[in-house]
């Protein structure tokens, strides 16, 4: 499983010209789910998520998780972050999880990161979206529940 975290001051997402989700401070995320994941993969990456420290504190150090600053996450699932480029100019696909496998992961991962008390917003599932962000900062992380990077 893997997520670009992006800390942001806003973000959304509009499907078929309609606004579906609106976050103030928070993350923005995107959530790509590989074949192989497991419930593991979604606990750990979730948890994470939720206590990655990237917002400053008083002293400017990033120290603070969005649980602390009381933000919100805004999850958006998103396939691609599975796409294979190393072959060709047209990239591969199939390591992504197929949507039946993918989408329960991505209400789990939802769901336990409310549990640790975060307000979570989703875009549609299978959906095309436009997502909207105002990054802060920049700061944009990787994570990936295999730890390769």
């Amino acid at each position: 499983m893997r997520a670009v975290i992006q800390r942001v001051k806003s973000a959304g997402v509009v499907v078929n010209g309609r606004q579906i989700s609106h976050i103030g401070t928070g993350h923005l995320v995107l959530l790509g789910m590989e074949q192989k994941d497991t419930d593991q993969d979604v606990e750990y990456l979730a948890d994470k998520t939720v206590n990655l420290r990237v917002f400053e504190d008083d002293e400017g150090k990033m120290n603070l998780s969005v649980k602390d600053i009381r933000g919100e996450l805004l999850v958006v699932s998103q396939f691609t972050l599975y796409g294979d480029c190393r072959k060709g100019r047209r990239p591969g696909f199939s390591a992504a999880a197929a949507p039946e496998i993918a989408e329960p992961f991505y209400e789990k991962f939802c769901r336990l990161c409310e549990k640790q008390g975060v307000q979570v917003k989703k875009g549609v599932f299978r959906a095309h979206m436009e997502v909207s962000l105002v990054n802060d900062g920049p700061v944009t992380m990787l994570l990936d529940s295999g730890k390769t990077f």
